[in-house]
Formats: C-alpha cells, sequence, structure tokens
C-alpha cells in the first residue's frame, strides 16, 4: 500500500444491485486460506510450498474463517469487477445490506441466516493471515485480516441501514488492480461440503480447457487443502465425491498406478454436456 493511499480517506462503495456472474479471487482458490469444517477450527493452518507461504490463525473464540464465510470474499470481488467493467469506481469500504449479499451467495434470509452472517463476519475479522504470495522476494510476509472493519448503519431514529465493511487492501489489490479472478458457476454456492467446494474452486482454477485434463495427486491435494483430516480420511472423501460428480462443470476420475499411489483427474464438462447440478447433502468434516 503506499504511503499517498494510507493518507486518503477511505470512499464508500455503494453495493450495485442486480444479478451478475459470481467471480473468484485466483489466489483464494489456488491455496489454503479457510477451514474446511463446520465445526469451530482454532488449529492454525500453516503451509509452505516453494517460495509460498500461507500461514493462518483464529481465535479462540470464533476460530478460522470458514470457506462458507469465504462467499462474503467472493461476493466482494464480484461487486468490484463488475463495477469496474462498468467504469465505477471502487473502494475496499463497502456499503451494503445483508439481504443482497445473502441472496447473492443463494442462501435464505431469515433471522438464523442472519444471524450466520454476523458470525461469518466475527470470523473474517478475528482471522489472521500472513502470506508471502504477491510478495516480490517471496521472503518477507503481508498480514493481514479479511475483514479491517465491520458496522451495522443505522439512521438516527435507530432504523437499520445495513452494514459497512472495509477489506483488506492484499485482497483488494488482487482483484481491481491485478484483476486475479475467475468466473465461477452460481451452482457453486449450492456445494453444501468443504471439500467439495474447496476442490471445485481448486479445480476452476488450474482446470481451464486442457483437453487432456489436469491431474494432483491425493498427497498433494491433502497438503493443499489445509484439512486436519488424516491423508487416508482425506482420500476416502475424495473418492466418495469423485463418485457423486457434484462439481458444476467438471468430471473427476480417480486413477491408481502399479504402486497403489491415487491421483484425481478432472476435465471440463462442454456447456452443452452438462446436466443441472443436484443439492447434494453431505455430512461435515470432522476435525
Amino acid at each position: 500500500m503506499s504511503a499517498e493511499r494510507d493518507r486518503t480517506p477511505l470512499a464508500r462503495f455503494r453495493a450495485l444491485p442486480g444479478d451478475f456472474a459470481p467471480r473468484d479471487a485466483q489466489d483464494l482458490m489456488a491455496w489454503p486460506f479457510f477451514s474446511l469444517a463446520k465445526s469451530r477450527r482454532t488449529r492454525p493452518i500453516d503451509f509452505r510450498s516453494g517460495g509460498v507461504t500461507v500461514r493462518v490463525e483464529g481465535t479462540a473464540e470464533h476460530g478460522i474463517a470458514t470457506i462458507w464465510d469465504a462467499d462474503v470474499l467472493i461476493w466482494a470481488a464480484s461487486q468490484w469487477m463488475q463495477a469496474h467493467d462498468a467504469g465505477l469506481p471502487t473502494s475496499r469500504r463497502i456499503v451494503t445490506t445483508p439481504y443482497e449479499i445473502l441472496r447473492f451467495i443463494g442462501r435464505g434470509t431469515s433471522l438464523r441466516d442472519y444471524q450466520r452472517l454476523r458470525a461469518a463476519f466475527d470470523r473474517l475479522q478475528s482471522t489472521s493471515v500472513a502470506t508471502s504470495i504477491r510478495e516480490t522476494t517471496g521472503r518477507r510476509l503481508h498480514r493481514f485480516s479479511w475483514l479491517n472493519e465491520w458496522k451495522e448503519r443505522a439512521d438516527r431514529s435507530g432504523r437499520p441501514l445495513g452494514v459497512e465493511l472495509i477489506l483488506p487492501d492484499w485482497f483488494y489489490a488482487g482483484i481491481v488492480e491485478h484483476s486475479l479472478v475467475l468466473t465461477i458457476d452460481p451452482a457453486y454456492f449450492r456445494l453444501s461440503g468443504g471439500i467439495e467446494r474447496w476442490l471445485y474452486r481448486l479445480v476452476r482454477k488450474h482446470g481451464g480447457s486442457q483437453r487432456a485434463g489436469w491431474r494432483f495427486g491425493f498427497r498433494h491435494l491433502h497438503a493443499k487443502s489445509g484439512s486436519q483430516m488424516s491423508c487416508a480420511d482425506f482420500a476416502l472423501w475424495l473418492r466418495r465425491i469423485a463418485k457423486r460428480q457434484p462439481l458444476p462443470g467438471y468430471m473427476l476420475h480417480v486413477e491408481r498406478d502399479r504402486m497403489a499411489n491415487e491421483t484425481l483427474l478432472f476435465r471440463r464438462v462442454p456447456f452443452a454436456a452438462r446436466v443441472p447440478s443436484r443439492h447434494c447433502g453431505q455430512r461435515r468434516e470432522s476435525l
């Protein structure tokens, strides 16, 4: 962040109305930034590979932000890119309503849904991230929380006016300045399992349009997920997901070599060959 940006007050960006394509941050799709469990996780995520470091910590009260909480970040990235494409100014300081966020990410709008969204805000703000991604030397770490601040707004009579969120500069720069985004299928929000949500984002990031598809070894996938599951249990979940084929736009296939090492192959499905995604239930990941 430049000194000039530090001294400039953040203008308010009013979230745009309407339905438009959800867009996800490529950095968040490729690396383990979130808990895949619905139960509270307080054990840090500590991932190191080559020049990439990702360290994520949560508080005892809230735990680490989950992959469902990351839907808020997908919403924010989609807002910024929609405004950018329309030639409108953007800001890390977004004014919106919980209703607008919940509708965009495919949630209900009951009191329970609003309470869960507020809990997501708390986890996003209390989660601490340190990463070398996009640092030029690979040695220095950028430290931030997924939400710098958030507050509920009201008029003088106490009537609710929505919420105000301030997102971190690291995340904002990746979206607005570097355009490190990919459009995702809206059916993503209907994926109920943490591992299948994480897997879709990884596959979407790497899948591309290669005719022969893309492959990842099971052990490599386990390391990249940041999951607290054992490698054996994680492999079991991958096999189950490959059997159910829940990922919109992709087909999965498990391959085994002579040494019984397993690899997950994924191929993009031509649009004309796709069928509507079904809402598949999945047990939460156990810790």
